[in-house]
């Protein structure tokens, strides 16, 4: 691996442990030219299908964009960044065991809503609003009353 200090490719494996819930490899690397440490972390390359938007257009799955989605909800809610990241690995989970070519955005929005109502309410009331196009305060009433009674039970 090419050094980010120096740009070496003589570095080496100083130390190697598993990293993100054992899907990834966190390495500490040392360059044998400048000296300098840097963590590099490994994971396996798994082939995910695309998105099929509502428009009709496909894309190819985007993790990033994902993962914005989610934090953006989340924003300024107690929910530590390693729960985020855990929900994110669970999607894309789901994602390649579906064993199709093609998901529709549709499908991933409802398993993020559904790993929002477990992580934080208040979240998912936001993702909602904009995932749903809520239109109107009775919308936002009746997704509140649909959480209520799913907590009552």
């Amino acid at each position: 691996m090419k050094c980010p200090f120096c740009g070496s490719l003589d570095t080496r494996v100083v130390d190697s442990r598993l990293a993100g819930m054992g899907e990834q490899i966190r390495r500490r690397r040392e360059c044998a030219d400048c000296g300098e440490r840097f963590t590099s972390f490994e994971t396996a390359e798994i082939s995910l299908p695309r998105v099929v938007k509502r428009d009709g257009s496909r894309e190819p799955f985007n993790e990033d964009k994902l993962r914005a989605g989610m934090t953006h909800a989340l924003e300024k809610r107690p929910v530590s960044t390693d729960d985020t990241e855990a929900a994110v690995l669970r999607i894309k989970r789901r994602l390649s065991s579906q064993g199709e070519r093609e998901v529709p955005a549709k499908r991933i929005g409802e398993w993020v809503m559904e790993e929002l109502r477990e992580l934080d309410q208040v979240a998912y009331i936001r993702f909602a609003s904009v995932y749903l196009s809520f239109e109107d305060i009775q919308a936002f009433r009746e997704a509140i009353e649909g959480l209520e009674e799913d907590s009552e039970s």
